[in-house]
């Protein structure tokens, strides 16, 4: 049985989401030990970070989006309140 974590790159972001929530669960119920908490805290943390890069992607083509369907407005009439 291979252990080895699946790449970031090969995930879905429901897949990373999941990978996170799982390692959260174990890291919550204090079972693990010192060297496995470590490594799935730094696994979380790059889990973290690659869910939050491909929120902010989202986040930018969902804007672009919305300006190709309003038309460009200039930045007194941009709706910021999302931001």
């Amino acid at each position: 049985m291979n252990m080895e974590p699946k790449s970031l790159d090969e995930m879905t972001f429901r897949e990373a989401m999941a990978e996170l929530d799982g390692i959260v669960a174990r890291l919550e119920s204090n079972t693990m030990e010192l060297e496995d908490c470590l490594k799935g805290y730094e696994r979380g943390v790059a889990l973290l970070a690659e869910l939050q890069k491909r929120l902010n992607e989202a986040e930018q083509k969902v804007s672009v989006l919305m300006g190709e369907l309003s038309g460009e407005k200039d930045d007194a009439e941009r709706d910021t309140t999302l931001s």
